[in-house]
C-alpha cells in the first residue's frame, strides 16, 4: 500500500485466489471492484452512478471467483474503481484517470497533477500488476485470461451480443473459444466486439501476455447476464467446461 493514499485499515488493492492452483489458466479481473480510497472521498460521483458500469465491471468478480474454483486456477482481482485508476490502461494516457465516463463527469479527476496520479498508481496499479507479474514468473507459461463485462446499452446504443472474445496479435485461442460458444446455441458471440483489443486501449494482454508470447484471450460478458449469482455460476460453469477444450483445439491447430 501507499501511505500517502490508502490507510492501513483500507482494503488491499489486490485479491488473489489459488496461487498454487494446478490449472494452466491465470485469470485476471482489472475492474472487479468499485472501492474508492477514503482520501479521495466520493470523487464527486453519486452513489447511484458508482453502482453503474462506469465504475466497475458488474458481475465479473463473481464469475472470476467461481471460475477460479472450478478450474483450480489462480486469479488476481483489482478491488478499486476504474474511476480511481483504470488498471487496463497505460498510466500515462488520459483514460487512465477519466474526467468524463460515458456522459458522467468525474469531478475528483479534474486537473490531476502528476503527484496525484503517481499516488494512485503506487497504491493500486503497481501492486496489482506486480502480483500478476509474480504469478506469471512463478508458473512458467500460463494461459492468460482477462475477465471483463460490458453494459447492454452504451450511449443509448443496444449491444445484441451476449459475450465477446477479444484478441490482438494472437487470435488462435479466441477463435477456438468463440466457435465453441456458438455451438452452445442461443448465444450471440462477438469477436473483437463490443471492443477491440489494442496496445492503445488495453494494458493487461499487451504487457503481460503478448510481450511474453503467452497464449491468451480476453472475455467480455454482458452485464445483465451476470448481475445475479445464478448467472455468474452459469457463466463460470460454461467457461470452465469450454476453456480447456478451446485450449486443446488451439494447440492442435497451432
Amino acid at each position: 500500500m501507499s501511505a500517502g493514499l490508502l490507510g492501513a485499515d483500507e482494503a488491499a488493492p489486490v485479491e488473489t485466489l489459488r496461487t498454487e492452483g494446478k490449472s494452466r489458466f491465470l485469470l485476471t479481473a482489472d475492474h472487479a471492484g468499485r472501492a474508492v480510497p477514503r482520501a479521495l472521498g466520493d470523487l464527486g460521483v453519486s452513489a447511484a452512478e458508482m453502482e453503474r458500469h462506469i465504475a466497475w465491471d458488474i458481475g465479473i468478480a463473481g464469475v472470476t471467483r467461481r471460475l477460479s474454483a472450478l478450474l483450480d486456477a489462480p486469479a488476481v482481482l483489482q478491488v478499486y474503481s476504474r474511476l480511481v485508476i483504470d488498471c487496463n490502461r497505460r498510466p500515462d494516457v488520459a483514460s487512465a484517470f477519466p474526467e468524463v465516463s460515458e456522459a458522467t463527469e468525474i469531478p475528483g479527476n479534474k486537473g490531476l497533477d502528476e503527484a496525484a496520479k503517481a499516488a494512485r498508481r503506487a497504491a493500486i496499479f503497481d501492486p496489482y500488476h506486480a502480483r500478476i507479474e509474480a504469478l506469471i514468473t512463478g508458473r512458467g507459461r500460463p494461459v492468460y485470461v482477462a475477465m471483463h463485462s460490458f453494459t447492454p446499452v452504451y450511449m443509448e446504443q443496444a449491444r445484441p451480443m451476449h459475450v465477446g472474445v477479444l484478441y490482438n496479435r494472437s487470435p488462435g485461442l479466441s477463435h477456438a473459444l468463440a466457435a465453441l460458444l456458438r455451438e452452445e446455441g442461443g448465444l450471440v458471440v462477438g469477436e473483437n466486439a463490443p471492443y477491440r483489443l489494442t496496445d492503445e486501449t488495453d494494458y493487461g494482454v499487451p504487457v503481460h501476455a503478448e510481450a511474453r508470447g503467452l497464449d491468451y484471450l480476453e472475455i467480455e460478458i454482458r452485464q445483465d447476464l451476470i448481475a445475479a449469482e445464478a448467472g455468474q455460476m452459469e457463466w463460470a460453469e460454461r467457461l470452465a467446461r469450454l476453456l480447456p477444450v478451446a485450449l486443446e483445439a488451439a494447440e492442435v491447430e497451432g
